[in-house]
């Protein structure tokens, strides 16, 4: 029979089932603890660089007051500054200073050129005056000698009022082309075209009668 020697090594007792699991729930215990502080930093550290530095007043932006704007830089001055203001009218204006005048855009014309018709009232009044400038007011009346060439009565549809305050010495203008035919009363059909030869325009504004607008019509 071989005996079996000593081989001089203590042999390990056995761990117990309990000691082992109890070292499991230690260890367990110990990695949540870790863990809990590691997140915690890391929180508290993320929270720090939100909240960042404090804005300088260079990287803040402009506030600028409701409904202004930067000042134009071109230095030309505001349409309304250099306007001038219409004159208020005043008493004393006398009718026997608004003259009217009559006037064409040119002495004569060619076959197929319309005249342009222009009334002119001027007032003479050392105050500013109403004038009733509309066309319930105003006529543009052509003439060939004693016959009645052209009146803008004659075929007007419609008339208005048109009043205007017109500053001392100033004047107010109103323009009719004339489309070179005669006109009839009642706005009849008039066949009959004017010739070649001398006209002679007047204007009128109520009650007052212009001097002779004398113009040439080319055939």
């Amino acid at each position: 029979m071989v005996r079996q020697g000593n081989s001089g090594a203590t042999a390990r007792k056995p761990v117990s089932p309990i000691y082992r699991r109890r070292r499991l729930v230690v260890g367990a215990i110990l990695l949540l603890v870790l863990a809990l502080t590691v997140g915690g930093l890391v929180a508290l550290s993320s929270a720090f660089n939100a909240a960042g530095p404090a804005p300088t007043a260079s990287d803040s932006p402009r506030q600028e007051k409701p409904g202004t704007t930067e000042p134009a830089s071109s230095g030309s001055p505001d349409a309304s500054a250099s306007a001038s203001p219409t004159p208020s009218p005043t008493s004393g204006c006398d009718e026997k200073l608004l003259t009217v005048a009559a006037a064409t855009d040119k002495a004569g014309y060619g076959p197929g050129e319309n005249p342009l018709l222009t009334l002119k009232v001027t007032n003479g009044n050392q105050v500013p005056c109403e004038v009733n400038i509309g066309t319930s007011q105003m006529e543009y009346v052509v003439t060939s000698g004693s016959d009645r060439i052209f009146s803008s009565r004659d075929c007007q549809a419609e008339s208005s009022d048109l009043v205007k305050t017109i500053a001392p010495g100033k004047s107010e203008t109103a323009n009719f082309p004339w489309d070179r035919k005669r006109s009839a009363e009642g706005c009849k059909l008039v066949p009959a075209q004017p010739a070649a030869g001398t006209y002679i325009f007047t204007a009128r504004l109520g009650s007052k009668t212009s001097p002779k607008a004398v113009f040439q019509l080319g055939g």
